[in-house]
């Protein structure tokens, strides 16, 4: 750890599958109204407390939202905490790296808006605080799926968890209804009946004697290792160790979706416009992605589109993008710190974010709400949220996703390679 992860952070922290954009950096302080009643507060008035914050926002609409959800935290909440929210901009990753500099040079702020993959550098350094006794003893503890928290640990390398979930995207697949009911299958329940839809949905449906309907839109350039992941576990494997039957066993899979012409013959090279043009086009019956192209998808196919969760074989997984927000160990106030970081991950501020915004929201006490349950790839995403996970996040990982994963998983697609020798070589190469 004490390359302190240098190459994600040249990388741009490219793990998650959530994008960012870049905006100016601004200052927002927002002021409780005057008008409002002073009565109940000079009662149970406290010492003033304020908090920095540091966040991004992918657009002016989103900056916006954030400034309201400040100015609404500061006006309600009663133990006299005003939040400093201070915006930057992502800039590709550029953000952490902007945010590791001032966190050593003693100038960062008390909170900040989070990517997972910054995690182990700044828990290396100390910078990171500690969460476990406010988790403990906060009553909203269960508000928050504990493979949540268990992703939160993960990251960090360690038994504790310094990183407080916010909001998510999950992936899970889409499906056209419409060839469902054509080929007469229903929606697919455990693996084997995923893997046999692929198969059933793949036709030649104006009869020339060529395919043109594949099952499954497969994602074999850069950043398929997401949605490749739930074939891998599908079969009981992991990504601690690849080389082990099981995960051969996925990989296998995997192999014989394009060998076996269930999924378009440019997967190898296929990345997200491409899986997402093809569906749209009707050349794939399904594919894998999450809310953030639900939109578009309804604009082309009305309601003859819909999700389920990726199913369950002997194991499940799926991959989830995240944004999070820390407390760091140099806060004077963490009490405030945690009341304001609470707020965005429970409370009101967690439903007006998530609802602007279109992400999945990590309070199952939102979740519930008729505005997430009433939407189909809302659903699919938190069904999701029990078994998503991340890849491990190392020192080699950046270079594993752009350059080993989708270089590796092509020569294999193509015959080049074994099963066996390509999980060998991700195996050797992510863990080297």
């Amino acid at each position: 750890m004490k390359k302190v992860l240098a190459a994600l952070l040249a990388g741009g922290l490219v793990l998650s599958t959530v994008g960012c954009g870049g905006s100016s950096k601004s200052e927002v302080v927002a002021t409780p109204d005057q008008s409002a009643p002073v009565a109940a507060a000079e009662e149970n008035k406290k010492e003033p407390v304020t908090i920095k914050h540091w966040y991004w926002a992918d657009n002016t609409e989103y900056s916006a939202v954030m400034q309201d959800i400040v100015k609404k935290f500061n006006e309600t909440n009663e133990s006299g905490i005003t939040v400093v929210a201070e915006e930057y901009p992502w800039d590709g990753g550029g953000y952490s790296n902007t945010l590791f500099s001032a966190a050593m040079g003693g100038g960062g702020p008390d909170t900040a808006s989070w990517k997972l993959t910054s995690t182990p550098l700044f828990t290396a350094n100390n910078l990171l605080a500690n969460l476990d006794d406010y988790i403990a003893n906060w009553d909203q503890k269960d508000d928050i799926d504990q493979n949540l928290y268990d992703i939160m640990k993960q990251a960090g390398g360690t038994e504790n968890i310094h990183v407080m979930p916010w909001n998510t995207q999950i992936l899970y697949v889409y499906y056209r209804p419409s060839m469902f009911e054509e080929v007469g299958i229903e929606v697919p329940k455990t693996y084997e009946e995923f893997l046999t839809a692929c198969e059933k949905l793949t036709r030649d449906t104006d009869g020339d004697g060529k395919t043109d309907v594949y099952g499954f839109g497969m994602r074999g350039a850069k950043g398929g290792q997401e949605p490749w992941g739930s074939f891998i576990h599908g079969r009981g494997g992991n990504f601690e160790d690849m080389t082990s039957p099981e995960s051969v066993a996925g990989m296998q899979d995997f192999i014989d979706l394009y060998q076996k012409g269930y999924v378009p013959p440019t997967a190898p090279t296929d990345g997200f416009n491409e899986i997402i043009a093809n569906f749209k086009s009707g050349r794939t019956a399904m594919t894998i992605h999450h809310t953030g192209s639900s939109a578009g998808m309804i604009e082309t196919f009305g309601e003859d589109v819909s999700a389920f969760p990726f199913p369950a074989g002997k194991g499940q997984w799926t991959s989830m993008g995240d944004t999070e927000n820390v407390i760091f160990e140099s806060c004077k106030n963490k009490d405030a710190a945690f009341e304001w970081v609470a707020y965005l991950a429970t409370g009101e501020g967690q439903k007006i974010w998530c609802e602007a915004t279109g992400n999945v929201p990590v309070s199952k006490t939102v979740q519930a709400l008729d505005f997430y349950q009433n939407n189909k790839f809302m659903k699919a995403s938190i069904e999701g949220m029990s078994y998503a996970g991340i890849l491990p996040i190392l020192d080699t990982t950046t270079e594993w996703i752009s350059v080993t994963w989708p270089n590796t998983v092509g020569f294999a697609l193509t015959g080049e390679m074994t099963a066996e020798e390509t999980m060998k070589v991700l195996q050797e190469e992510l863990y080297k």
